[in-house]
C-alpha cells in the first residue's frame, strides 16, 4: 500500500508572469526530510503497474524504483558502460543438454512492499501477466510494452519454489539482455484490490527502492524511500522524489531557475549559459541512445530506393544540430558510435555532402521541380531531448534541399510507440513512409537484432521498416549461437557494416542525456544506458 503523509496540499499550478512556467507539487515536508522535485520531459506519469510505458525512458521513473528485473543493469557507475548484474535472480545459466532452457536461480528473503514473498509463483505469474492473454490477470496495456522486448520467450514454468526455467524459442546467446525489461509486481497486493489493474495503478507493490506515495496522472507522482529494500546498497539516499510532468524544455528550465523543481532532465539548449552562470551544475554522460527516421522498405514507399536512403543521410547536417541543441548531442554516423567495437568499417560513409545528395536524387528521378513527397510520423514531446519538434523541422529544412519534401503527423509518445510496434504495413499507417522513435543500442539485441533480423519483423519485434536481408541474418543467427564475446562482436561489425551500407535509417545524433541539479543536489550518478538509478539523487 502507498505511503500518504499528513496534510498534504492538492498539486499547484500557477504561471509565472510571460514565462509560462508551471509550479510543480508544492507540499508539505516532514522534519529533516530530504525531498527532491525532479522535473521530468514527460506529458504523463508513465504506467505503475510494473511495465512502464513512455519508451525506454519510463523505467527510470516508475520502472527501476517501483520494481526489479530478474535480471539487472549495473547503473552506480558513470565512467564506463555498465553490465549485466544479479537482480532478482542470483544467477542464470543455461542447460547444458538443452542451450534454449534457461534456469534462474531466485533471490531468498525479498518481500513485495505489501508484505508477501516473492517466490517462483511470482515469476511465472508475471510471466502470464503480459505473455499469456488466456490468463485471468492478463494485462493488454503492460503486455503491449514489453511483449516486444521479450522476443524469445516461449515458455516459463516454476522448476521449485525459488527456481524458474524459461525456454527460448531458438539458441540465443543474448536472452539475458531481454529480462531486463521484465519486472516482477505482487500478485498479493492484485488481489488485493479486486483483481483491477486500475487500482493497482494506484496502489502498486513491487521489490524495489521505492513506494508510490502518491499518483496524479498527467501532474506528478510522489516516490517515497522503501527503508526494507533488499539491496542495502541501492537503499534511497533521499526521503522523497517528487516527479513532476513538464513537457516543455523552456517550462522545465524556468521551473529550475524559479526553484519550484530542483532537478531536471533535457533543459532547454540555449538556456545552458544562463544556467551555468547562475551556478546550476550540468551533467551528462555518452549514452547509447541514437535519434533516427526509420525508413519503410515495404513495396510502393519511395526507400526501397538505396539511392534516396543514401541521399536522405547525406543531406542531413548533423554539426547544425548539435549546435541547435546546445551541444548536449554528437553526431551520429550509424546506429552505434565510431567507438563502439560493433561500428566496423562501412562502405558508405555518412556525412554532409547535400551536393551528393542531390545527384543521387536526380539519378533517382527526382528534382527541385519534381522532389520526393512523403510523410514521416513524429512526437510532439516524448522522453529526453531527442523527439523534440525543433529539431524535426531543422531536419526538414535540409531534406528539402536535397528534393525531399517531408510533411509530419505529429502524435503523441504513446501513440507514436503503438505506430512503432506495429509495423510499416499496419492500416492504420498508410502514407507514412518512416517513424521517429528514438533507439537505445546498449546492447546486441537493442542495437541491431530486433530491429534488422527478418525474424523480428513487427508486429513480432519492431523491425518496423521490414527490412529482409539474407546475410544479416546468418550474421546475427551465428552470433546468437556464439559464447565468445570477440566472435559476437566481430559478427556485429559486420552486421552494422551491411546496415549502414544499406543506409536503412536516416542516423542524426546520439544522445548525452543531459540533466541540471540545482544547488540542494549533491548527487546523482548517471550511468551509460538510458536506465537511470533515482537511488542515487542526494
Amino acid at each position: 500500500m502507498p505511503h500518504f503523509f499528513p496534510d498534504r496540499r492538492d498539486i499547484l499550478k500557477a504561471v509565472a508572469g510571460a514565462t509560462g512556467l508551471v509550479a510543480a507539487p508544492s507540499l508539505p515536508t516532514l522534519a529533516q526530510e530530504r525531498v527532491i522535485r525532479y522535473g521530468i520531459s514527460m506529458a504523463d506519469i508513465p504506467q505503475t503497474t510494473g511495465q512502464p510505458d513512455r519508451g525506454a525512458g519510463g523505467y527510470q521513473f516508475t520502472g527501476y524504483t517501483l520494481y526489479d528485473p530478474l535480471v539487472a543493469w549495473e547503473m552506480n557507475v558513470a565512467e564506463r558502460p555498465g553490465k549485466l548484474v544479479p537482480g532478482l535472480a542470483t544467477e542464470w545459466v543455461t542447460d547444458p543438454a538443452d542451450k534454449k532452457k534457461w534456469v534462474f536461480r531466485l533471490r531468498p528473503g525479498v518481500k513485495f512492499h505489501d508484505g508477501s514473498a516473492f517466490d517462483a509463483d511470482a515469476v511465472v505469474w508475471n510471466f502470464e501477466k503480459v505473455l499469456n492473454p488466456q490468463a485471468e490477470h492478463f494485462d493488454q496495456r503492460q503486455s503491449s510494452q514489453v511483449r516486444a522486448r521479450l522476443p524469445s520467450v516461449a515458455s516459463w514454468h516454476k522448476l521449485d519454489a525459488m527456481t524458474v526455467e524459461v525456454t527460448t524459442k531458438t539458441v540465443d546467446s543474448f536472452f539475458p539482455y531481454q529480462m531486463l525489461w521484465f519486472l516482477v509486481s505482487s500478485p498479493a497486493q492484485y488481489q488485493k484490490v479486486g483483481r483491477d489493474w486500475q487500482k493497482f495503478a494506484m496502489e502498486p507493490s513491487g521489490t524495489g527502492p521505492f513506494r508510490l506515495g502518491r499518483l496524479v496522472p498527467r501532474e506528478f507522482a510522489e516516490l517515497v524511500r522503501n527503508p526494507d529494500y533488499w539491496d542495502k546498497s541501492r537503499i534511497a539516499k533521499v526521503d522523497r522524489i517528487i516527479l513532476s510532468c513538464l513537457p516543455e524544455p523552456i517550462t522545465r528550465t524556468n521551473a529550475l531557475l524559479a526553484n519550484t523543481v530542483d532537478f531536471i532532465e533535457t533543459p532547454a539548449p540555449d538556456a545552458m549559459p544562463r544556467l551555468k552562470q547562475a551556478g546550476f551544475r550540468l551533467i551528462d554522460n555518452v549514452t547509447p541512445h541514437v535519434w533516427n527516421y526509420h525508413l519503410s522498405t515495404l513495396p510502393g514507399s519511395p526507400w526501397t530506393d538505396i539511392r534516396a536512403r543514401r541521399a536522405a543521410n547525406l543531406a542531413i547536417d548533423r554539426a547544425s544540430v548539435v549546435e541547435l541543441m546546445g551541444g548536449l548531442a554528437h553526431p551520429a554516423y550509424g546506429q552505434v558510435d565510431r567507438s563502439n567495437p560493433w561500428f566496423g568499417k562501412p562502405s558508405f560513409e555518412i556525412k554532409y555532402d547535400v551536393d551528393a545528395a542531390r545527384k543521387l536524387m536526380v539519378e533517382a528521378g527526382y528534382s527541385r521541380s519534381s522532389p520526393l513527397k512523403t510523410q514521416f510520423l513524429i512526437a510532439s514531446s516524448g522522453s529526453g531531448q531527442m523527439l523534440s519538434l525543433p529539431m524535426n523541422e531543422l531536419c526538414q529544412q535540409m531534406l528539402k534541399e536535397a528534393f525531399i519534401e517531408v510533411d509530419f503527423k505529429v502524435v503523441e509518445l504513446e501513440p507514436l510507440y503503438t505506430a512503432w510496434r506495429q509495423g510499416a504495413a499496419h492500416d492504420s499507417l498508410k502514407g507514412i513512409t518512416a517513424n521517429n522513435v528514438a533507439y537505445v543500442t546498449s546492447d546486441p539485441l537493442y542495437a541491431f537484432i530486433r530491429f534488422f533480423h527478418s525474424g523480428q519483423i513487427a508486429p513480432v519485434g519492431v523491425n518496423w521498416g521490414h527490412y529482409r536481408n539474407p546475410d544479416v541474418d546468418k550474421l546475427i543467427d551465428a552470433a546468437l549461437a556464439s559464447t565468445n564475446e570477440a566472435e559476437q562482436n566481430a559478427l556485429m561489425a559486420k552486421v552494422h557494416e551491411k546496415v549502414v551500407d544499406d543506409a536503412l535509417l536516416v542516423w542524426v545524433v546520439h544522445d548525452t542525456n543531459p540533466h541540471v541539479a540545482g544547488p540542494k543536489v549533491g548527487g546523482y550518478t548517471q550511468a551509460q544506458h538510458w536506465f537511470q538509478d533515482l537511488t542515487t539523487l542526494a
